[in-house]
């Protein structure tokens, strides 16, 4: 399901260039789409924090359907669906034990 999201994408994106997208530039689209979600979110309940490490967790301890939806946001902006999705995953022990390897540094470099 997330390469056809991705693939839909990559075909807006590209059809004039009349290019194909591999499945790897498909899922990549997918996160970039999702990480424009999630940074407004990370912004505004994280204010002065540097939020890239945090978003990088955040999609990496996504799930495909958790990516899908949230790169559907992307769209629309965030809404309360996105808030939900991203307190959900970055409460999961992966994602806090990324938050505290890669996250913490980078507040600590402030």
């Amino acid at each position: 399901m997330m390469r056809r999201f991705g693939q839909a994408i990559c075909l807006t994106l590209l059809a004039p260039l009349a290019l194909a997208c591999t499945p790897q530039q498909q899922d990549d689209l997918t996160r970039d789409a999702a990480k424009r979600a999630v940074r407004p979110v990370l912004e505004e309940r994280l204010p002065g924090v540097p939020v890239e490490p945090a978003t990088d967790c955040i999609i990496d301890n996504a799930s495909s359907r958790e990516l899908l939806s949230l790169a559907a946001d992307a769209v629309t902006g965030p809404t309360a669906n996105t808030v939900e999705i991203v307190s959900d995953i970055a409460t999961r022990p992966e994602t806090i034990r990324c938050l505290a390897t890669e996250g913490l540094p980078a507040l600590l470099t402030l």
